[in-house]
């Protein structure tokens, strides 16, 4: 008499993995959507499963030199392959599914030489409020008011990450508006 080379489970542990496999076999695997939209200009416009996806703060509007950027963003912000559809101005449409490229730990980039701290600039004024926190900033470029009174400040990485607090001020010179934030 042979023995069999398994052990039954009872009736109950049997269906109830069977259901639970089966319910998820007919579940969908569904990918994040991304429609990009491209005008005559060049200039595009994104959603991402029907919501808008819009450029970080002070940053230019997107055009077509920004899509492999995006779809980078976008498959390492959802870990997964993405269903892209491309939408040209002529009537033209591409259609694809974008995968996110391999991880790989970055460079460690090289230590910076510290500047000898043997004589500090200053800048001295009046006006302020005693007690007040005032920022220091230095200007490295400036920027044209739009015609309806906005201002975008624009910095490479590298600009932003030269500062420790990462603020950005726009001074306006006539109006004296001043906007303090953290660009993005």
């Amino acid at each position: 008499m042979s023995w069999p080379r398994y052990k039954r489970a009872p009736a109950e542990a049997v269906h109830g993995e069977h259901r639970d496999q089966r319910d998820a076999a007919e579940m969908p695997v569904v990918l994040p959507h991304v429609v990009m939209d491209i005008t005559i200009e060049g200039q595009m416009t994104v959603t991402v499963d029907g919501a808008p996806h819009e450029p970080e703060p002070f940053a230019p509007p997107w055009g077509r030199e920004d899509f492999a950027r995006i779809l980078d963003q976008l498959t390492e912000q959802y870990r997964s392959p993405v269903r892209v559809e491309l939408r040209e101005a002529d009537g033209t449409a591409f259609t694809d599914i974008i995968t996110p490229g391999k991880r790989r730990r970055p460079d460690p980039e090289p230590e910076k030489p510290v500047p000898p701290v043997n004589g500090l600039l200053t800048l001295h004024s009046a006006g302020f409020v005693p007690g007040e926190d005032v920022a220091v900033a230095v200007v490295i470029a400036h920027a044209d008011a739009a015609g309806d009174g906005t201002a975008r400040g624009l910095l490479t990485r590298d600009q932003l990450a030269a500062s420790p607090t990462r603020e950005v001020i726009l001074l306006g010179r006539v109006s004296g508006a001043v906007t303090i934030g953290h660009a993005k």
